[in-house]
């Protein structure tokens, strides 16, 4: 298995064998796009996001030490002493509950905590409160867009002067926009609740994605500038050739990031119940799928339609174009003669 890996991998780097992800780029377009409307149709079909109660403020309580960990007994207490709240009742682990309801008055809040300790048979001691009001959430939400806006601004100022220049840059930000909005979309369609851990995890993917861009890009540089002159091969060719020749490390990557992240998710999620945990690693594992094949299907063709109206490249196209051509009717000729 590890010799035809390498065999695969070695096929790859010659261009022995090839996936042509440059010549099919409208085909990837046409998939990404259909995904990024889902991702924004989806939201909006179900009336937005479930953001968590550091976002839209409310009153939390934590019920620990309880012995059956269900959800109706906290729905029922928390509607006898306010009808019209809504609660948001979550499990955590084998003996916690969380609920979290709009905001409540401090009277309210009493009452509910002691409803909730009455209604799990634990004393009041084993009941937490907190209240985040509507102020302090707004500001959390101004300060995680902010966050994105200026990550997003360093990044590209950071690629162009890297590369030298802004297509890449372009490229590389359109993929990056791409993992998240798809990654948000899956926020939306799962009804997970977007967090300031799930915020955490998103910033955190696309400095990943951004990563592997480099990496491939790295590659396209080389293939396009050293000997480009004597290269026999077009800009779109030698561009696709850089991404066959990064497509195991890429893949290895991914899976070496991916196995620990989904073990983190399911053990978050379904063993110990911590929402941290859970909210993170989601956003790490969906962003590191997403990261690693919007480089491959849409930055790297993207780069490569940036360019090729320019007259370098048109120029050099047309001279291997051409030099193939003579090199094709010279051996016609030489079959002939033969």
């Amino acid at each position: 298995m590890a010799n035809r890996l390498a065999t695969f991998g070695n096929d790859l780097y010659t261009g022995k064998r090839s996936f042509d992800f440059v010549g099919k780029r409208n085909i990837w377009y046409f998939i990404i796009g259909l995904l990024v409307l889902l991702a924004i149709a989806i939201p909006i079909a179900k009336g937005g996001f479930n953001f968590g109660i550091e976002f839209r403020g409310g009153s939390q309580f934590v019920v620990t030490s309880v012995e059956n960990a269900t959800q109706e007994p906290a729905i029922e207490a928390v509607a006898s002493v306010v009808p019209d709240a809504v609660a948001r009742v979550t499990t955590v682990g084998d003996s916690g509950v969380r609920v979290q309801t709009d905001q409540l008055s401090q009277a309210e809040n009493r009452e509910v905590a002691t409803a909730l300790a009455d209604a799990y048979s634990v004393p009041e001691s084993e009941v937490t409160s907190s209240f985040i009001g509507p102020v302090w959430g707004a500001d959390v939400t101004r300060q995680t867009i902010q966050g994105l806006v200026v990550f997003l601004l360093l990044a590209a100022v950071g690629m162009a002067l890297y590369f030298r220049t802004w297509k890449m840059s372009l490229a590389a930000i359109a993929a990056l926009l791409v993992d998240l909005v798809i990654t948000v979309g899956v926020y939306a369609a799962t009804d997970f609740e977007i967090t300031p851990a799930a915020v955490i995890g998103i910033l955190t993917i696309l400095a990943y994605s951004l990563y592997d861009t480099v990496v491939v890009f790295d590659k396209i540089r080389e293939n396009t500038t050293e000997d480009a002159v004597k290269s026999k091969h077009t800009f779109a060719e030698s561009t696709n050739l850089a991404v066959n020749q990064t497509l195991v490390r890429s893949i290895n990557t991914s899976v070496v990031a991916v196995l620990p992240v989904a073990a983190i998710l399911f053990i978050g999620s379904f063993v110990l119940g911590a929402d941290t945990l859970r909210d993170i690693s989601l956003a790490l594992f969906i962003g590191i799928l997403v990261g690693t094949w919007s480089t491959v299907f849409l930055a790297a063709p993207m780069y490569v339609q940036f360019r090729q109206g320019e007259k370098e490249v048109v120029r050099h196209d047309k001279s291997v174009l051409a030099a193939r051509e003579k090199a094709a009717a010279s051996a016609a000729a030489e079959a002939v003669t033969a």
